[in-house]
């Protein structure tokens, strides 16, 4: 599927027929599997498969679906190999977790997701891992930070909610120069729109509950990287703590792969006329998209992006009351603290995803009480701009 382009990939890539030869992927809904005779198991334990064939032998470990989901998106990532997770939190903790012990360091962007803090703030120092968190913008923060005993970088890119624009090349750069690897989250760019590993990422992960789902039903995650870190690293550590990807929800994820590019580039268009429109609001003091020039960091996103991506955030005059008085007046938009879904969903960050931070912190970031985060759907573009509108009418 190599030579094929990234929509024929979503598509094709990862199929495994059965001798029924099904059109549409099966769901292999089992815990374990059966061996022919008890060397047979013993073969497959040891990891001695016979070539031409694959050796699942219980689905905590691995399953044909969820083989399916890895190799469709390891194709569209250009990554060497994938494993599944349960969610796009089990995916973080286990890319980060698997590769870290006390005395170790990891240096993280400030801006990350709030349930990503918690894992970098609180998890790590209580394993004897001490972290250094920076401006992920500025390069010399990056520089400063690492040491001889840094390990790992971990960003996301954009950002929640402010859609920071990181220079991933870059930061690879200065990781690489210690002899550390970079981890990027990837999930609001998409694989569609952005390729971390071709600018010099080590491992990638998404939250698959967002776009690849894309219609708000199963949870599910992924870590991409080398074939050699994917099965010495992340495949033991997932193996023996448990947070493996349903059958189930590794088949609704196939599908949603299916579509991926054509749902994601349709939301982009969307989302460009609707950053402009809410930008021209007298109830908008800000508006925070990466396709606008008025970006901090326009012109990087333009270099490392494809597109600026579905989702926009902007800060409504009134402070928490402002915004408030904007969500409740919404009668097509969704509150909601998810993203990447059919549906557009609007989220005031300061009272969900970031709540936990303190009002300091949150001002660091620049997660005002007004700002709201919005990822768009599918919807017709002017039935979103006149719902927003007359909401912001009432600000």
């Amino acid at each position: 599927m190599a030579d094929y382009r990234p929509r024929t990939r979503l598509v094709h890539s990862g199929s495994r027929r059965s001798q029924y030869g099904e059109t549409s992927e099966a769901i292999y809904l089992t815990q374990g599997f059966v061996y022919p005779d008890a060397s047979a198991a013993e073969a497959r334990f040891k990891g001695e498969i016979p070539e031409g064939e694959e050796g699942f032998i219980y689905a905590r470990y691995g399953n044909p679906t969820v083989a399916m989901f890895e190799d469709r998106i390891s194709a569209l990532e250009g990554a060497e190999a994938a494993f599944a997770t349960a969610s796009g939190m089990a995916a973080v903790h286990a890319a980060l977790m698997c590769q870290l012990r006390a005395g170790d360091h990891v240096v993280a962007a400030r801006a990350l997701f709030g349930s990503c803090l918690y894992i970098i703030e609180t998890l790590c120092p209580r394993f004897g891992i001490e972290v250094t968190l920076v401006d992920g913008t500025d390069l010399a923060q990056w520089r400063e930070a690492v040491r001889a005993e840094t390990r790992l970088a971990f960003l996301e890119t954009p950002s929640n909610p402010t859609l920071e624009i990181i220079d991933i090349s870059a930061v690879a750069e200065v990781l690489h120069g210690v002899g550390a690897r970079l981890v990027v989250d990837n999930v609001f760019a998409t694989p569609v729109y952005q390729r971390p590993l071709d600018l010099g990422a080590d491992i990638v992960v998404y939250s698959a509950t967002k776009h690849i789902d894309g219609q708000g039903r199963c949870l599910g995650g992924v870590v991409l990287g080398s074939e050699r870190f994917i099965r010495d690293e992340v495949e033991p550590y997932v193996k023996h703590t448990g947070p493996a990807l349903s059958p189930f929800n590794a088949w609704v994820m196939l599908k949603g792969l299916e579509t991926l590019h054509l749902r994601v580039a349709a939301q982009t268009d969307s989302a460009e006329k609707v950053a402009d429109a809410v930008a021209g609001h007298r109830a908008v003091s800000r508006t925070l998209y990466p396709g606008r020039p008025d970006h901090p960091q326009h012109n990087l996103a333009a270099a490392q992006m494809e597109r600026p991506g579905t989702m926009v955030s902007f800060e409504v005059e009134g402070g928490k009351a402002g915004a408030f008085r904007f969500l409740d007046g919404l009668d097509l938009v969704r509150i909601s603290n998810n993203l990447g879904d059919a549906k557009s969903l609007i989220t005031h960050p300061a009272t969900t995803t970031h709540q936990r931070l303190s009002a300091d912190a949150r001002a660091h970031l620049g997660i005002s009480d007004g700002l709201v985060r919005l990822s768009v759907g599918l919807e017709d573009p002017a039935d979103l701009i006149g719902d927003l509108s007359q909401a912001l009418d009432r600000v």
